[in-house]
Formats: C-alpha cells, sequence, structure tokens
C-alpha cells in the first residue's frame, strides 16, 4: 500500500532529474519557485485519497448499516432470523419494556433469550433450519 502510495505521489511531482540541477547561489534572489507546485500536488492527493475513501468504505458501511436498524426495528413474531453468532431461529416473543431482548425458539421447546442488536439478518423463505435426512 505504502509503495504504490509513494509510486503515485512521485508520478505528479515535477522531475528534477532532466537536465541541470538548479544551484542555491547567494544572487539567485531567494528562489523556491519549484517546490511549491509539490506541495499543492500533495494536497490535491490527499484529498483525492480522502474522496476515494469515503467512496469506497465509508458509504457503503454508513448504508449497510441504516439496512440493519430498519431490519431490527421492523423484527416481528414468527419470522425466522439469524444472529450475529450463526444462530438460526424463529421469534417467539419480546422481552423487557423496550424490547431489546428477543426469545428465539431454536429447536423444540428450546428457547433463547438474545439482545436485538445480535440479529445480523432474516433467514429467506427457502432456507429451513434442519438438517437435509439421508
Amino acid at each position: 500500500m505504502f509503495s504504490l502510495l509513494h509510486t503515485v505521489i512521485t508520478a505528479f511531482q515535477p522531475d528534477m532529474s532532466s537536465g541541470a540541477a538548479p544551484t542555491a547561489t547567494p544572487s539567485s534572489g531567494g528562489g523556491g519557485g519549484a517546490s511549491s507546485g509539490g506541495g499543492l500536488t500533495q494536497i490535491g492527493l490527499m484529498a483525492v485519497m480522502m474522496v476515494v475513501f469515503y467512496l469506497v468504505l465509508i458509504r457503503p458501511q454508513q448504508k449497510r448499516q441504516k439496512e440493519l436498524d430498519s431490519l431490527l426495528k421492523s423484527l416481528k413474531k414468527g419470522q425466522k432470523v439469524r444472529t450475529s453468532g450463526g444462530i438460526r431461529g424463529e421469534i417467539v416473543d419480546f422481552k423487557s419494556e423496550v424490547g431489546d431482548e428477543v426469545v428465539l425458539l431454536i429447536a423444540e421447546r428450546v428457547k433463547i433469550n438474545i439482545l436485538r442488536s445480535q440479529i445480523s439478518g432474516l433467514l429467506e423463505p427457502g432456507a429451513s433450519n434442519e438438517e437435509p435426512k439421508s
């Protein structure tokens, strides 16, 4: 990652290796015009990198989080869900006053309480909780 970044930055900086290199003499008047373009280029690259990071990493994650929040708010009894720990079950009840706990039926007469925030998604209608019999 660092080598790629270094290659991109050096590609946009002015090439000082070709031709005669300017020498600093007292009569040159302080110069320094060549280095100001490199600073602007680096600031521009940093801005481009921040935009790319936002579009590639941050924005999709925010979209997924909003979808998950709306899913958690719309949970109902009878829905089959999957938890973040991999447990699949059917919602049979909601506990506490705020409804932040869910009671899942994971097998016959086996119920567990989990936090609503630990539900990671709904099971597809075609998916079943039972192993195929052979």
